[in-house]
């Protein structure tokens, strides 16, 4: 109809997907450098302003496990979208360990944050009493 075969649709599509595939690489990278630079600029602003390192390192540590969360959902889509035309068992392998390993990463990344993200809350004045609030409300 438009004088576009298969193959050259097939080609095309197959195109499209690295392309694709590479920009969730560097998305991935992006959202890495950022992450690390943000968490860099709350260290160095809470070290030099208020002596609290314990409180700086937590929260820089926060910045950088949402940043690593995000990116490694980036490289897990980038992998699985490299592996969809034409795979061999071997991709298939290759793909299915390579998410497990992220996803696990993920998972104990994101359990961190979380428990980092808690601890923070309740060393903030004021947490205890909000804490006990909403605890004594059953």
């Amino acid at each position: 109809m438009f004088g576009i075969t298969m193959a050259d649709f097939n080609e095309v599509i197959k195109a499209a997907n690295e392309v694709i595939a590479r920009v969730c690489h560097l998305l991935a990278l992006i959202v890495i450098t950022v992450g690390v630079a943000k968490a860099l600029a709350i260290y160095l602003k809470d070290i030099f302003s208020s002596h609290k390192s314990k409180q700086a390192i937590q929260e820089s540590r926060l910045e950088m496990g949402h940043s690593f969360s995000l990116a490694l959902a980036f490289l897990i889509g980038a992998s699985i979208l490299r592996t969809t035309f034409a795979p061999t068992w071997n991709d298939l392998g290759q793909l299915a360990t390579i998410i497990a390993i992220r996803t696990a990463l993920n998972y104990f990344l994101i359990r961190d944050v979380q428990y980092l993200a808690q601890q923070s809350a309740d060393e903030e004045p004021g947490a205890g009493a909000a804490k006990e609030a909403v605890d004594g409300v059953d």
